[in-house]
């Protein structure tokens, strides 16, 4: 993996046009690219493994500095990525899996608990 550290409020405004979940960039703080290089990867695709795992912890950092953090799926939408591609100058090699939206929320949210136990399944379907 590598990231792409975005802090310029240019590009920042720039990616929700190519990105039509990502309008709270306008507001953050700054945007972290994680991308995948498939020259690395040996035709295997476990980058995407890689690189989904590198996101979560930064998820998982941010929340424990007391950061607000959004995940942002770039791929497989191809127009997703091909634009943020273009934006970041990203080599041909280099694809962005996702974008991490960061900064101090303006809101306050409460807990939503997504467990259902009816999708757990123990020792066989």
């Amino acid at each position: 993996w590598y990231f792409v550290v975005i802090s310029d409020r240019q590009t920042l405004s720039e990616i929700p046009k190519h990105h039509e979940y990502s309008g709270m960039l306008r507001q953050a703080s700054c945007a972290i690219a994680v991308c995948g290089d498939l020259e690395l990867d040996d035709g295997r695709g476990f980058w995407v493994q890689d690189c989904s795992a590198a996101t979560e912890n930064t998820l998982l950092a941010a929340h424990a500095n007391g950061l607000g953090a959004v995940w942002l799926g770039v791929y497989p939408i191809e127009r997703r990525v091909a634009g943020i591609k273009s934006l970041l100058g990203l080599p041909e090699n280099i694809v962005p899996l996702s974008l991490v939206s960061l900064g101090y929320p303006a809101e306050r949210r409460l807990h939503t608990n997504r467990y259902d136990a009816a999708r757990v399944r123990y020792d066989h379907w």
